[in-house]
Formats: C-alpha cells, structure tokens, sequence
C-alpha cells in the first residue's frame, strides 16, 4: 500500500477517529514535509473506495461554528492490521479437544452456524418464497461481509455457489469440524442441503456446493 495512505490508516487506528485537519498534523509528525488537505482528501477518496475507510459523519459539539466530519477505519481497515485471532483459534479448539468429545464440539459448532444464519435474516418469512437466484445474491453478500469471497452460477446442474475464501483456513486443514460448521451455515443459508462439490480444505481451488434446481426455475 502507498506509504501516506497507511500512515492514515495507522493515525486513524490509533484515534479512533480523525478530521482531515487532524490528519494532516498526525500526517506532518511521519512524512517530515508538507501534506495539504486536498491531498489527504484525495488519498481518503481512495481508501473509502477501496472500504477500508467509512464515509465521513458530523462531529457531534456544542461549539458554534462549521460542522466537523470525521473518518474511521471499517471493519475491513482494522484487519490490515496484525491480529491474534489465529493463535486464539488454535488455542481455543485445544481445549475443546482436550476437554470436550468429539460430539460435543460439534453441537456447540452447530450452535454457531444456526447463530450465523439467524444473524443473517435469510430464514425469515420474507424471504421463503423468492427465487433461489435472489436469494443466493443475499447469501453471497452476506458471506463476502464475513469474509468468504462468494460468487454463485447457473450451471445445466443447477446453482453453484463458491466460497473462494476460507477465512480460517489455517485451522480448517487440520479441524474438519470446521467443514462441517460451514456446510450447515450454508445450508441454512440457502434453505436447502446442497451437495458439497469441492473443498479448500483438499486443495481445491474453491468450496463448491450445488443447489440442484428444476430447469423451469433455472430459465425463468
């Protein structure tokens, strides 16, 4: 990434929040020359464009005056930064093995696809009756927000859906249980059991799962 662009992003990091003013002081103590605010403007049109930025909100004060707007770091900024949640992870599932069976890991794992998909409304009356085709476009955009790069087509089969992503992929190679939890999130995702056509996991280039679908459907 450009250097001034992640010195934003490190300022905003360490503020919470920022002006462009303030961008510029925190700008000035790192690069040692002069930064105007046009310039730090156009460097936060790029990062809000790439979402690692969110758009700017009014300051909230009691203080007369021009409104302040200020940027903050997305969810997707804050994971360019180094993280634990790998060794979290591995630590984690330790002690599930250690003091858990293997049945019991699995409920609790159920227990969090079930949550997942309860977070992601796809299960209300609302969306019973629509189209496997828009439905599967809420389900890709619900997974792209958690990380799973998704995409689906319309094969002669039926709808494919791809995660070209695992987003804990250091853990699934070694942890099937994992496998598992994402095939009942998908599941419940979709509102139907797909068949698993492929697997990162085992070296394949995605996580492929087939929705079969009457060819009516398919072409309407």
């Amino acid at each position: 990434m450009q250097q001034t662009r992640q010195y934003i992003l490190e300022i905003l990091r360490e503020r919470g929040e920022a002006t462009v003013d303030e961008l510029v002081k925190g700008l000035h103590t790192r690069i040692r020359h002069k930064i105007t605010g046009v310039t730090v403007r156009h460097h936060l049109d790029i990062l809000r464009s790439e979402e690692l930025v969110s758009e700017p909100k009014i300051r909230r004060s009691g203080a007369p005056g021009r409104p302040q707007y200020v940027y903050t770091l997305t969810e997707k900024g804050r994971t360019q930064f180094p993280n634990n949640y790998h060794h979290l992870m591995q630590h984690l599932f330790q002690q599930l093995r250690e003091r858990l069976d293997a049945s019991q890991i699995n409920v609790i794992l159920e227990g969090v696809a079930d949550q997942m998909v309860a977070e992601a409304g796809l299960s209300d009356e609302a969306l019973c009756n629509v189209p496997m085709a828009a439905r599967l476009d809420y389900v890709v955009n619900y997974l792209n927000a958690h990380g799973y790069q998704a995409s689906w087509e319309i094969t002669p089969e039926g709808y494919i859906l791809r995660t070209h992503n695992c987003p804990y992929h250091h853990l699934a190679a070694e942890r099937n249980e994992l496998c598992t939890m994402d095939m009942r999130l998908i599941s419940g995702l979709l509102g139907s059991v797909p068949r698993v056509l492929g697997r990162i996991s085992e070296a394949d280039e995605s996580c492929a799962y087939l929705i079969p679908a009457p060819q009516q459907a398919m072409q309407s």
